[in-house]
């Protein structure tokens, strides 16, 4: 059985019983990546300690290098939050029935993810050809979007071969891969290969692969201080990074495998939202809804929405203002700016 879908089954049995409960001790997992460098250098500066202890609780920030896996430890109840993308939240979690908060709107990527081909050619040159991805990510669905474009579809590829983020770098080394997609800073490790053609990113699909912090729902609303304590400690960080504290930025740099260099190259392909304002903003657009809309349908295309989903309209996507698209009956997903906009009104 696929392991999403083992995953979903499981999810879906705990959702049914879960029970809100007030704690002082929370645990979070995040994986590499440009945006969410912020989080290792959360636990390992002390912000996130300093900020825990304000609001009388123990916040454990934990690294996973297993992207998906960190994903489906959280679904099963064994974190409190992950750092996760708008798509792999839909998908996973939520699809399993696991009642999801999008607590942090952190960026969107902006040519982070990269579809990568060796040797000459375009998109269309993928015809015929295998790909490497982690199947069912933000991955597969910048494929589809970047052959929806040059009028191919999975079905014209030689095939999609899963392959875990952490094994990319060393896939696309040897000589049966010919192609890949994947996310900084395998990216830009990636792309000093000799003969590395980047022929699609995320900066043609613009604000669709968003990158968060999701938290469960009911956690979240019995322990609103675990909403405050990681909001505030991320954005004392983004105002550090927006103030290019070259510190702060080479430790980051040091603990993604780059320089100093590097790291800002990966930044500048980021849309960072440094401040609050800005993220409450863009999660109050008019764009999101459709974009989750998107999302949803190409997760039901792939049969991974849920087990069983009729629909691309099975989960229910929750905005800020009220509005739900998907089954206003199954409300899974949320987005919620409460905690982001008291941090642009420094009310933390």
């Amino acid at each position: 059985m696929n392991k999403l879908v083992t995953t979903t089954a499981l999810a879906l049995c705990l959702a049914t019983g879960a029970v809100a409960q007030e704690k002082t001790d929370f645990r979070v997992a995040w994986s590499i990546y440009v945006g969410w460098m912020p989080w290792g250098y959360l636990e390992d500066s002390g912000i996130m300690d300093k900020w825990a202890d304000k609001y009388g609780i123990d916040v454990e920030i934990v690294q996973i290098n297993d992207y998906i896996e960190s994903i489906n430890q959280y679904t099963a109840g064994q974190f409190d939050g992950v750092s996760a993308t708008n798509m792999d939240t839909l998908s996973i979690p939520s699809g399993g029935g696991v009642d999801t908060t999008a607590l942090i709107v952190g960026d969107y990527s902006n040519g982070n993810d990269s579809v990568i081909l060796k040797g000459e050619g375009d998109l269309a040159t993928l015809a015929g050809k295998p790909v490497n991805l982690v199947e069912l990510s933000v991955s597969h669905y910048l494929l589809a979007r970047g052959l929806d474009s040059v009028g191919l579809s999975e079905a014209d590829l030689a095939g999609v071969i899963n392959t875990s983020d952490a094994d990319m770098i060393a896939a696309f080394a040897t000589s049966d891969v010919e192609a890949v997609v994947t996310w900084n800073p395998l990216v830009s490790s990636i792309l000093e290969t000799p003969g590395a053609n980047a022929v699609f990113d995320s900066s043609d699909i613009p604000g669709e692969i968003i990158d968060l912090m999701v938290v469960h729902t009911e956690t979240l609303e019995a322990n609103p201080d675990f909403g405050k304590a990681l909001v505030g400690a991320w954005y004392e960080v983004m105002g550090l990074m927006a103030a290019g504290d070259e510190a702060v930025l080479t430790a980051m740099a040091d603990a993604s495998g780059t320089d100093l260099a590097g790291y800002k190259a990966q930044l500048d392909s980021t849309e960072m939202f440094y401040d609050p304002a800005a993220a409450v903003a863009f999660t109050e657009s008019a764009e999101l809804p459709q974009t989750m809309v998107n999302v949803a349908e190409f997760l039901f295309d792939k049969g991974i929405l849920g087990e069983g989903a009729p629909s691309a309209d099975f989960v229910g996507v929750a905005y800020p203002d009220g509005t739900v698209t998907g089954d206003a009956n199954n409300v899974r997903f949320r987005f919620d700016t409460t905690y982001m906009q008291m941090a642009a009104d420094g009310s933390l």
